[in-house]
């Protein structure tokens, strides 16, 4: 989750907020790729969540990373809780997981190798203090008690603010990873496009990277556990947002709606302010229970933007939230997948063309069916698994149009990175129906057998 934010001036026109968001145009040239991506760390001995502190825990892998990589270290109060270096930061979700988020990079070449150096570093430290990180959806064993709670204030208030508004808050936060990927937008109505089809095309990509069939130690029944549990944590802040899809839809339109999502929290000199269930509107008249007499800053506004949790996130980029953290290979696929679908406009085009008839409810069961049945989910006569190949074929298009080369010019363009997903097309089977076949199979329903073959 977001780190809190900084820079921003005070709000003295509603007209700020849309603007915020504008600022995030940038012309072609100018696009990045961001991709984030959260894993499970565990002790190799007892297979348990590693704890903050300790031997071997999540402060000595902070530590560890700081001390032999030049990472510098990120902290709330007297705690470490995250790194930055180069544009990348290293932070924590509420249970533990390590998390990436990755510096804008122009391809999907150098994100990889993002990703490459990440996993080394982090691999290095564990090993030597007996530590093993595994990419999954969802813890698979571990119960909510046996989860670790790190020392950040925003997740001590979420977490309080979870089982008021939903059934699967906590779960969200303590027993589940995603890979996502960051992307531009050149005008408002580039971000609009980009999102309808982002939002509507999601349910593919949960399909696609399925990798969270079990959850307190035995199969849950869905292919995506991870993808269930954002169906009922908060209604009022997830989703699919037909809304975007009507008339009308601009950055306003967004600004309308996340004022309308009650508030976690305002951030002042290092420390977390409870703000439950407030209004931002009443904040930007100076109502706000929390700081009675005080407006609100750009940084106040781009906080409450990082606590809205749709498929499709707009902040200055779009954020694509739809699919479960996973094996390496997918972690540069992500990232290939959507860059494939929205940095070619000719893509993006037939992406949208694809996607444009379909009405909310579609959409909706799309997104739920991907959840329980990945890529052998049917609605309405709509074959995941062939829309998923329609989908994976306007994406290499795209990256083939694009041509960005890597290896020195020895690899013309991305295309390769898509090659976890055309296996997943040919065999039928995602990472999810792989785990399964070995739950049932030569595991022989022994799910402490996940861990080796599936750790980094």
């Amino acid at each position: 989750m977001s780190i809190p934010q900084s820079g921003g001036g005070p709000i003295e026109r509603h007209e700020q907020l849309a603007e915020y968001l504008a600022n995030g145009c940038k012309p072609k040239e100018d696009w990045r790729i961001g991709t984030e991506h959260e894993k499970f760390g565990y002790c190799k001995d007892t297979l348990r969540p590693l704890p903050y502190d300790g031997p071997r825990s999540i402060k000595a892998m902070l530590e560890g990373l700081q001390h032999r990589f030049g990472w510098a270290p990120v902290l709330e109060g007297d705690n470490i809780i995250g790194l930055k270096k180069d544009g990348a930061n290293v932070s924590l979700e509420p249970g533990g997981q390590l998390e990436l988020s990755g510096a804008p990079l122009e391809t999907i070449h150098q994100t990889c190798d993002e990703v490459n150096s990440h996993l080394r570093e982090v691999k290095e430290i564990a090993d030597e203090i007996g530590v093993g990180f595994i990419g999954l959806g969802a813890a698979p064993i571990w119960s909510h008690e046996e989860m670790p709670v790190m020392p950040k204030g925003r997740y001590a208030l979420m977490t309080d603010y979870m089982d008021r508004v939903g059934t699967h808050g906590k779960q969200m936060m303590y027993r589940t990873c995603t890979v996502q990927v960051n992307l531009d937008f050149s005008s408002e109505a580039d971000m609009v496009q980009k999102l309808r089809v982002a939002l509507a095309l999601q349910p593919v990509a949960t399909a696609l990277f399925a990798n969270s069939p079990f959850f307190d130690g035995k199969p849950n029944g869905h292919k995506s556990w991870r993808s269930r549990i954002w169906r009922d944590l908060d209604a009022s802040r997830t989703g699919m947002l037909p809304w975007v899809f009507e008339d009308g839809m601009g950055f306003e339109r967004w600004v309308e709606w996340v004022l309308d999502v009650p508030m976690y929290f305002v951030y002042r000199d290092g420390k977390y302010i409870n703000a439950l269930g407030q209004s931002f509107r009443d904040f930007l008249k100076g109502q706000l229970p929390a700081l009675p007499g005080e407006t609100p800053t750009l940084s106040d506004w781009a906080d409450h933007l990082t606590t809205v949790f749709p498929e499709a996130r707009i902040k200055q980029f779009i954020e694509m939230r739809g699919a479960d953290g996973g094996p390496w290979r997918r972690l540069c696929a992500l990232p290939a997948f959507w860059v494939g679908l929205t940095y070619d406009q000719s893509a993006l085009d037939a992406a949208w063309d694809l996607v444009k008839g379909w009405d909310a409810e579609t959409r909706e069961a799309l997104r739920v069916a991907a959840s329980e049945q990945g890529l052998h989910a049917n609605v309405n006569g709509i074959k995941m698994l062939d829309l998923a190949r329609e989908v994976v074929a306007i994406s290499e298009s795209g990256l083939k149009a694009r041509a960005k080369p890597g290896a020195g010019g020895l690899v013309p363009d991305e295309t390769h990175f898509l090659s976890a997903l055309k296996d997943s097309l040919d065999s039928g089977k995602t990472p999810a129906d792989e785990l399964l076949e070995h739950y049932h199979g030569d595991w022989g329903g022994d799910l402490t057998k996940i861990y080796k073959p599936y750790s980094y």
